[in-house]
């Protein structure tokens, strides 16, 4: 927390400000191993499964051996959703007021396969109908507390948990969040190797 900054308290004395900012999202590897265990791999016919897309296999009198089709592998999340999942609605349940209404504006904010929101007070303020910052930082106090949002790496961003709530495919998206984690080694880096003197 920088020097001279003013911690908010909410009504049950927790401040928004002891949350620790974050590089990267802190509930990713927690849900990549969720989402997995979600993952049911089915199989559908490939698209114009015309007779173009049968192979058959004839003996020399043309009589029908077997035959085959192509197929495509897709994996389909079979956790029923809409933009908040139903197994982890549990969240919600001991949310104050301030955090609900912060919340409705949060979905708004929600970018189809991103986790990450820009968080606009003014806007915000507009769209609770609340008087006063106060009652913001009580809400994203509340959503950080219940590990529903996390503080991202500056005041207006926020990780949003996605095993709680998400715009989109969360199976892509996770494919996604690993292939960019894979990259993060930097491409420049050099390894020394030794010559074998034996």
């Amino acid at each position: 927390m920088k020097e001279g900054k003013k911690k908010i308290k909410n009504s049950k004395g927790y401040k928004l400000a002891s949350y620790s900012s974050n590089e990267t999202n802190p509930f990713m590897d927690q849900a990549l191993e969720h989402i997995q265990g979600n993952i049911t791999k089915k199989y559908k016919s490939a698209t114009n499964t015309g007779e173009k897309a049968i192979l058959r296999a004839v003996d020399d009198n043309d009589n029908l051996l077997g035959h085959t089709s192509f197929v495509r592998q897709i994996e389909v999340d079979e956790e029923q959703f809409t933009k908040v999942y139903l197994s982890n609605f549990s969240a919600f349940f001991n949310l104050s007021k301030q955090a609900i209404k912060v919340f409705g504006y949060i979905m708004t904010k929600m970018i189809p396969g991103q986790d990450l929101i820009i968080f606009l007070k003014k806007e915000c303020l507009v769209h609770t109908g609340y008087k006063s910052y106060n009652s913001l930082w009580l809400g994203l106090g509340n959503l950080v507390e219940h590990e529903i949002l996390a503080r991202g790496p500056s005041d207006t961003l926020y990780y949003i948990n996605p095993m709680v709530v998400f715009n989109g495919n969360r199976v892509s998206f996770t494919k996604s969040y690993v292939k960019k984690k894979q990259k993060l080694i930097n491409p420049n880096q050099k390894s020394l190797e030794f010559p074998n003197h034996s």
